[in-house]
């Protein structure tokens, strides 16, 4: 049998099928090679010449009965009991009468006689936090606007494209005047607008998957399939979608597919025994979170994820997935300790079902959504993260790059006078760029906690402050690999990300934070309109260095090319406050150079030092170049110099 012959009509846009309950289907699930299990699980609204109604299925192989319970029963067990499909546990019932918006959930009596309720884990939607009853819906009536960026989508070779993304928390980003949510209609008018207005290739999104506790920030998830009701309806969140589409913009979802949390109404423990996660504490507890890990060795869990995956593709059509968490998937030790973990059959601490998971994962995705974005949030040293499984790879097209996170916001953290001691945490990762195709994430994680906002990060006074975060996010556009940067740092938020309240937009009133705005605003359009800063992203070529050993003057200069002869920008980046006036540095060509952005500008905040004039390269080799320029460089600051293409016509 082909591995994904049962696979009919799988496109990037389709409308929401059912599947019959039958023989082969059940044969898949069970046999973790149903990718659209969404299809054949949870409630559907069947209207045929046969039966009308909501038919209901759901997989609990230890129960000993299971009733649909609901707002059509007054929530009373056994009066609309579902029958035993096949030894394996596959349940299910047809109710007629039922409609959109009714409520329901399973009532279930384990073997031993207990009776506990559950969500439906397929469920399209569920009720407002703090209430967690399943509500049927169906998704198959909206009506998409999105068919010429599906087109387009079809065509992109996502390396060799600029990609910025803007992540964003939808409740935080902005609220209404009573601090309530923005709904996803009200979000499709504003905040995209203001993504295309800032130049934003993409949005991010922190999981919308349904939830119970808002500090979770959606990672911990009990509705996989429910777009939280938080904001609105399934139509209305596709609506955002379509809006983003429609306008240029692609979508990426957050997802965790790593582990749940233990609500009493989810995942856990779902029929009395452990159905989703292993039998076994020591592999499914997960002490860092508080949840419970999947368990990959049952093919009926790859048959759920990797459905989740697809539906959000195919229902929602999303354009990526960034995988929280992946570190946490692949090590059975990750954040244990010693007699927390078992190790696996070889005496090793990787787990090879989620290793073989994750490669089936990307394999399918790709097979059939050749283009979307698989972005992989990976923090160890694991290798070939995104090199295709067939050599060995686990098939991610992404990672990102927490290294240089690290290392360059331990850098920026630094008084300017001692930088020139950790020159290396600001080149290393140039060393190993090449080694992934990486997403560089300001993300986050690393404005909450403790940790401080981007801009209060950053050492000096108000006025260096300010030069420093437009430095580092000049240096951030510059270095290659693909961009993130989490929404409020983009007019320098100065209080660390809060939940539950919406961003500091008022600092927009202020001087420093609205250059600031325009200053990001203008580099990411800039970033859009230069080839060579994103069409060699992951290749070699790409890059060379000018002088990456100035840690003396913390200073790094480099080339990043495009395709074209000369299309290539020079990069300057000045890590000190300190005006360097006739600095050398080797160019690559005879010719005259052009300022082209320059960070300390004074309608971006600076003190306004620029190279105004035109500079000629003379023939005084330096840098093992036959020819070099003189340059003054600002303070605190990002210079990229263009040749004058008019003076290097042939």
């Amino acid at each position: 049998m082909e591995l994904y012959k049962w696979v009919y009509q799988m496109e990037a846009v389709m409308l929401l099928k059912v599947f019959p309950i039958d023989d082969y289907s059940l044969y898949l699930f069970h046999e973790g090679t149903n990718y659209r299990s969404y299809q054949l699980l949870g409630a559907h609204i069947i209207n045929d010449c046969k039966t009308s109604g909501v038919r209901f299925a759901l997989w609990a192989p230890n129960a000993r009965e299971i009733s649909v319970v609901g707002d059509f029963n007054n929530w009373q067990g056994g009066k609309h009991k579902m029958q035993k499909v096949n030894k394996l546990g596959i349940w299910s019932t047809t109710i007629a009468g039922l409609k959109t918006g009714n409520l329901y959930k399973y009532e279930i009596i384990t073997d031993g006689g207990e009776v506990i309720i559950k969500a439906d884990p397929f469920a399209f939607f569920s009720e407002l936090r703090p209430h967690t009853a399943s509500v049927i819906y169906n998704l198959a009536d909206y009506n998409w606007q999105d068919q010429s960026w599906q087109h387009l989508k079809k065509t992109a070779n996502v390396y060799q494209q600029p990609i910025l993304i803007y992540e964003v928390h939808l409740g935080s980003w902005k609220r209404d005047d009573d601090n309530n949510f923005l709904n996803y209609r009200q979000l499709a008018k504003q905040l995209v607008d203001y993504v295309v207005e800032m130049g934003y290739t993409h949005i991010e999104l922190l999981p919308v998957s349904e939830h119970p506790l808002d500090d979770s920030w959606g990672y911990q998830t009990t509705g996989y399939y429910s777009a939280t009701s938080r904001y609105g309806t399934p139509h209305q969140l596709m609506y955002l979608i379509d809006q983003c589409h429609q306008r240029g913009v692609g979508v990426i979802l957050d997802l965790v597919l790593g582990h749940f949390c233990k609500d009493s109404h989810g995942l856990r423990c779902f029929d009395g025994t452990a159905v989703y996660e292993n039998d076994n504490l020591l592999k499914s507890e997960n002490h860092q979170w508080g949840t419970a890990n999947f368990d990959f060795t049952k093919p009926e869990v790859w048959s759920f994820l990797i459905s989740n995956v697809v539906f959000w593709l195919d229902i929602y059509h999303i354009d990526g997935v960034r995988l929280d968490a992946v570190a946490n998937m692949l090590y059975l030790d990750y954040a244990k300790e010693p007699g927390q973990w078992v190790s696996n059959k070889y005496g090793g601490n990787e787990n090879l079902e989620a290793v073989a998971f994750l490669k089936r994962l990307n394999e399918v995705i790709f097979k059939y959504f050749p283009n979307t974005l698989v972005m992989a949030e990976e923090s160890s040293q694991w290798p070939l993260v995104t090199k295709p499984t067939y050599v060995g790879g686990l098939g991610f097209n992404f990672k990102w790059n927490m290294g240089w996170m690290n290392d360059i916001l331990k850098y920026m953290d630094l008084d300017p006078v001692n930088r020139k001691w950790h020159h290396n945490q600001l080149t290393f990762s140039f060393m190993y760029t090449y080694a992934e195709n990486y997403v560089l994430p300001l993300s986050h994680d690393e404005v909450v906690h403790g940790k401080k906002s981007l801009l209060d990060k950053m050492p000096g006074d108000y006025w260096q402050k300010f030069a420093n975060l437009r430095l580092l996010f000049g240096y951030m556009m510059a270095h290659p690999g693909k961009k993130l940067l989490f929404m409020g740092a983009e007019f320098g938020q100065f209080a660390e990300w809060q939940f539950d309240k919406c961003l500091d937009w008022q600092l927009l009133n202020y001087e420093l934070h609205n250059k600031t705005h325009n200053y990001v605003k203008a580099l990411n359009h800039f970033y859009r309109n230069q080839r060579c800063l994103w069409e060699l992203d992951h290749e070699e070529k790409g890059l060379e260095w000018i002088d990456a050993n100035d840690y003396n003057q913390s200073i790094i200069t480099f080339v990043r090319r495009g395709k074209g002869i000369n299309d290539y920008l020079i990069v300057i980046c000045n890590f000190t406050p300190v005006v360097r006036e006739k600095y050398r540095i080797g160019v690559p060509e005879p010719g005259t150079y052009i300022e082209v952005f320059n960070s300390d500008l004074e309608v971006y905040g600076g003190s306004n030092n620029s190279n105004d004039c035109v500079m000629t390269a003379c023939d005084v080799p330096w840098h093992n170049r036959c020819y070099s320029i003189e340059v003054k460089i600002p303070p605190l600051a990002v210079l990229y110099l263009k040749p004058d293409l008019n003076d290097f016509k042939r």
